[in-house]
């Protein structure tokens, strides 16, 4: 019985070229002002694990998969894995896999260095706009520097449970925009409240949007929902997509509006007229309160 080699070779060299390989960035909510973490701080523990297990999960899948892990607080947001110095050196323990051990020591020992280092007591809303966008950052950087021919399929997850910020209504859509024309996933998992900014970014980017109905199954429903592949997902029985809340944030009162006024330069959103806008300075006229003049009478 005789093989071809030769095409044997051909085909493996093929499939090798053609590999794809997955890139997840994790964003992980760490302000302790979210209200979940206010009534029950040790949640943030149980969310860390969850994570941490997620991740691993992930690597586990292929080896080609890649991981960041970043944190996003109330005044920054960082890479906890990779960390930002040196890379920790890790031996095999109880027979674990070296990777997971270092995923795990190094997402626990960034974060806690980010939870020390914050002493203030003012409480601030989460910057969740600015971790998307570095996010995107890195993952552009990651494609610039991807071997010849190889295929990255990048994708985005957000885990929080902050409520909406409708002052950050323009970088999210500035963030989402971006993603969408970059082919990268933005997925979120609300573990408080439900977010219909955020939920607008995963329409956009065709990810998933979940709102975890009980925290004791985070695990659960993260490996249920979120580690499938996009294109994967079409063949899976999943969670259906609730109605997406289009509605847009003023620019004034940073509340969400139905009905408002656009600027005609700037695209500036309000809910009150006002000749002036407050983005571009722009002057318009004032409204006519809709009384017609009267016909003047023709003298013959």
């Amino acid at each position: 019985m005789m093989m071809d080699l030769e095409g044997s070779t051909e085909k493996s060299a093929d499939f090798t070229n053609t590999d794809e390989t997955s890139l997840l960035v994790i964003i992980m909510d760490s302000n302790p002002a979210q209200r979940i973490l206010r009534e029950n701080p040790h949640v943030l523990t149980q969310c860390v694990d969850s994570v941490i297990a997620f991740a691993n999960a992930h690597l586990m899948q292929k080896a080609q998969n890649k991981l960041a892990v970043m944190a996003c607080h109330s005044k920054l947001s960082e890479f906890i894995y990779p960390g930002p110095g040196k890379q920790l050196d890790v031996r095999q323990i109880d027979g674990q896999y070296e990777v997971f051990t270092l995923v795990e020591k190094t997402i626990k020992q960034n974060l806690a260095k980010i939870l020390t280092s914050e002493t203030s007591t003012v409480i601030t809303e989460s910057l969740l706009a600015g971790a998307i966008a570095m996010a995107l950052c890195y993952i552009h950087r990651i494609n610039r520097i991807k071997a010849p021919g190889l295929k990255l399929n990048s994708r985005i997850l957000v885990v929080t449970g902050s409520g909406d910020s409708a002052s950050q209504y323009m970088n999210y859509m500035n963030v989402f925009f971006t993603a969408q024309k970059q082919n990268v996933v933005i997925d979120v998992c609300a573990l408080d409240q439900h977010l219909s900014l955020l939920q607008q970014g995963c329409d956009i980017t065709s990810g998933m949007y979940l709102r975890v109905p009980q925290m004791q199954g985070l695990l659960q429903y993260l490996l249920w929902v979120f580690l499938p592949e996009p294109p994967i997902r079409q063949k899976l029985v999943l969670p259906p997509p609730v109605k997406v809340d289009y509605r847009a944030a003023c620019f004034c009162h940073r509340e969400l509006i139905d009905i408002g006024y656009v600027c005609s330069v700037c695209l500036s959103i309000f809910c009150k007229f006002s000749p002036i806008c407050t983005t571009c300075h722009t002057v318009f006229k004032i409204p006519s309160l809709g009384v017609k003049p009267k016909k003047k009478k023709l003298k013959i």
